[in-house]
């Protein structure tokens, strides 16, 4: 379980993130939901700690989340790589087994297992020795998925995932976190597609700077709390065809 504690950010004296309150379970897929500025990229970054937390504590398993920087995998969002750098599909996946790692600590047959059957898992196999400029959008998301699983992460964190790739990658994706979830993995995923919600998640969470609501799809995603976390911007996707309500 992470805890989150009257967590605050702000950048100068922009307000990004009040008082957030919240306890995460493993085992479900979370949808991360709330439009843009909302802060759902932030509260991700502050949980990987990866920004300065204004106030408030996080922690996993009663312990300071810094603990298990080994066990935490980040699927950013695609604009924030560099698709230039010379790497192939194969050097990007193994990454994920540097994270236990010590330093100067070389690779053994069995990470180079582990990273093969996340290649497998993620249908890049046939793609290992190509460089990762040259893939599709889908090909390249799922590249970053299969570090993840290579990574035998406990808490796993995808930065718009969707945006971008065909329907068989984001059913793939899908299909995978669902798996990795009945595995007793914590997962959150930031998404924008309010259509999909009830057959993608098991929970959602809606912000939108501070917190909206939290909770079992079913019982949180109403026409009430997407409202409040959408504001203005609710006619405009509904016009849109991202949400029925």
């Amino acid at each position: 379980m992470i805890t989150i504690e009257d967590l605050s950010i702000h950048y100068g004296r922009k307000r990004v993130l009040s008082n957030i309150y919240l306890q995460i379970k493993a085992g479900t897929v979370i949808g991360v939901m709330g439009p843009n500025g909302a802060g759902k990229s932030t509260l991700f970054k502050a949980i990987l700690g990866l920004t300065e937390i204004s106030s408030g504590k996080i922690s996993f398993e009663q312990q300071d989340i810094k603990k298990w920087r080994s066990k935490i995998a980040y699927v950013p969002q695609k604009d924030l790589i560099d698709w230039t750098f010379p790497a192939t599909v194969e050097d990007i996946v193994m990454m994920g087994r540097y994270a236990g790692k010590k330093v100067f600590q070389w690779l053994n047959k069995n990470d180079k297992q582990l990273t093969t059957a996340a290649m497998e898992e993620m249908d890049i196999l046939h793609l290992r020795n190509r460089q990762i400029g040259e893939l599709s959008g889908g090909q390249q998301q799922r590249v970053f998925i299969a570090r993840a699983l290579a990574q035998e992460a406990d808490l796993i964190f995808l930065d718009e995932p969707f945006v971008g790739v065909d329907i068989i990658t984001e059913e793939k994706t899908v299909q995978t976190l669902k798996k990795l979830a009945a595995q007793n993995k914590l997962l959150m995923v930031v998404h924008h597609d309010l259509s999909t919600v009830e057959s993608y998640f098991d929970e959602v969470l809606l912000i939108n700077q501070r917190l909206i609501a939290y909770g079992p799809v079913k019982e949180t995603f109403t026409p009430d709390n997407i409202a409040k976390a959408f504001g203005g911007q609710l006619t405009i996707l509904q016009k849109a065809g991202l949400v029925h309500r």
